[in-house]
């Protein structure tokens, strides 16, 4: 007896019955489905909003931002080393090592010229400081100038697991780099090192993506406690020096490293290079801190651009200790306004001496929130400039300082991974075809 056939209207394929979501999964799904970095922006915009509408009471909820700020932080010590280490050991040739460096330096150099050229030229033609008045300026001394010298000498660290808990980021790059090449010379005997290094780097930028889900909240807090607490008016106030903050952040990010460093020396299309890039950029803007922005540089540097690990993990930790173009540019600016302000006339040899001052002493500025201020008394003083006046040019823009920070912090963002990109195309360690991609990201 032959059984009836079963139709499609009375057994239907499991596949072909539609998948039931609920509003909740629904909702996640939209959520994760959006680019990270767009989710960033509507945060950033969001917040900016409501801080301004909230006022004082957007602190309410700056504890968000803090842990955001506290999570990111955490990531920064154990990622540098595992990433340097494992990157310097994964070159195999330590000859491979001293030519990424010798190009990484002398490309920081090259664009923190460059950086402090433009702020001298912009402050000259704005003028900030002409009719400056400083009524109602508290003075504030921001403490002695940090000891070049010194600095080099705690590269090498008494106790590297010291300098680990104590977050001395070039100690623990001279560390790491130590570790890596010891990797190197040890062998095949030293393989399973190797392994565990590469394995710990993997796991960590894990976390970093982990970590980076939070960042709208946390952009969103951080961005609402600014805005209710300092606001555009205050902006206003120092409106001219705010926009040679503006005017010189842009030429510094767009031309310097968008189109001399992306452009003409790693010979790519720097539309890319910029939508890539998007999440670091708005987490430096939101936490003003190059150091906290580390973790989601190195992300978005081999994830988005195609960077190797082994560029990546020597190029950005570097400059995120030494690569201030941002801060570097906001230096000469108010040097420039302080000489304004006090009717210092400045000769051809004083701009040669301030150009000079500040890229040295740009490399000694701390990756945190108004790190700038702490080297502003050296290079004021090399133009005469006395530590009273010092501290009363300080005490006026500090209100100020942190709107101006956020947006100056862009550049040093763009500066690291700028010249991550030009080293390893340079050294042909780049996945040129994962670059041209950015644009999926």
């Amino acid at each position: 007896m032959e059984l009836p056939r079963m139709t499609e209207t009375t057994a239907p394929e499991a596949s072909e019955v539609p998948e039931r979501r609920g509003p909740v999964r629904r909702a996640f799904g939209w959520w994760f489905g959006v680019a990270l970095w767009k989710r960033i922006l509507a945060a950033l915009v969001l917040g900016a909003a409501v801080g301004v509408a909230w006022g004082e009471g957007a602190t309410a909820i700056g504890w968000i931002g803090t842990l955001f700020v506290r999570l990111i932080r955490m990531l920064v010590v154990p990622l540098v080393f595992l990433t340097i280490a494992s990157g310097v050991a994964a070159l195999a040739d330590p000859k491979r090592l001293g030519s990424i460096g010798v190009k990484t330096l002398a490309m920081y150099v090259f664009t923190t010229a460059l950086a402090v050229t433009t702020g001298l030229i912009v402050a000259t033609l704005i003028a900030p400081g002409l009719g400056a008045s400083f009524a109602g300026a508290v003075p504030k001394a921001m403490g002695t100038p940090p000891d070049t010298a010194q600095m080099f000498m705690e590269i090498i660290p008494d106790n590297p697991i010291g300098a680990m808990a104590e977050g001395k980021t070039l100690a623990v790059i001279f560390f790491a780099v130590l570790v890596g090449a010891g990797v190197i010379a040890a062998g095949k005997g030293a393989e399973p090192v190797r392994q565990f290094l590469n394995a710990g780097s993997e796991v960590m930028l894990r976390i970093v993506g982990f970590v980076m889900e939070t960042a709208p909240f946390g952009v969103f807090a951080l961005i609402a406690v600014v805005m209710g607490t300092t606001g555009p008016s205050s902006f206003i106030a120092v409106l001219k020096l705010g926009l040679c903050v503006v005017v010189g952040s842009a030429i510094v990010t767009l031309l310097i490293h968008g189109l001399i460093v992306v452009r003409l020396m790693a010979w790519l299309s720097p539309l890319p290079f910029f939508r890539g890039i998007a999440d670091a950029i708005m987490v430096g803007f939101s936490t003003s801190s190059s150091s906290a922005t580390l973790p989601v540089a190195i992300r978005v540097a081999e994830r988005n651009l195609g960077v190797s690990p082994p560029v990546a993990s020597t190029v950005l930790p570097l400059g995120a200790t030494i690569g201030m173009d941002g801060a570097a540019m906001y230096v000469a600016m108010l040097t420039l306004f302080s000489a304004q302000a006090f009717g210092v006339d400045l000769s051809m040899a004083d701009y040669l001496v301030i150009a000079a001052t500040t890229t040295i002493v740009a490399m000694g500025v701390a990756p945190v929130p108004s790190g700038s201020l702490f080297v502003l008394a050296a290079v004021l003083h090399a133009i005469g400039i006395t530590p009273e006046q010092t501290a009363i040019v300080v005490g006026f823009i500090l209100p100020f300082d942190r709107i101006l920070d956020m947006i100056r912090t862009i550049p040093n963002v763009t500066s690291d991974l700028s010249i991550a990109t030009a080293v390893a195309r340079w050294e042909k360690e780049m996945d040129v075809a994962r670059y041209n991609s950015a644009d999926d990201v």
